[in-house]
């Protein structure tokens, strides 16, 4: 490993460079919409699946319970 104090600022301003280029600002955003997206997929294909059959009770439960989340967070509006 190299001692020499001109060698040591380089690697350290290497270092500092890279940490600021490849920082991840923002991807635990981007992952969280992935998978609110996924769950609205998935939902919508238990919802869409409930519908070809004669008992609605599932599909109609969970469209409630989706608009009652939507109106509680929206404030009714």
């Amino acid at each position: 490993m190299a001692t020499d104090p001109g060698v040591l600022m380089i690697y350290e301003l290497m270092g500092r460079a890279h940490a600021a280029l490849a920082r991840e600002r923002g991807q635990g955003t981007v992952e969280y919409v992935g998978l609110v997206l996924l769950m609205a997929v998935l939902i919508a294909g238990v919802v869409k699946a409930s519908g070809g059959f004669s008992d609605t009770g599932i599909a109609e439960a969970v469209v409630k319970r989706l608009k009652a989340a939507i109106d509680g967070v929206g404030g009714g509006r």
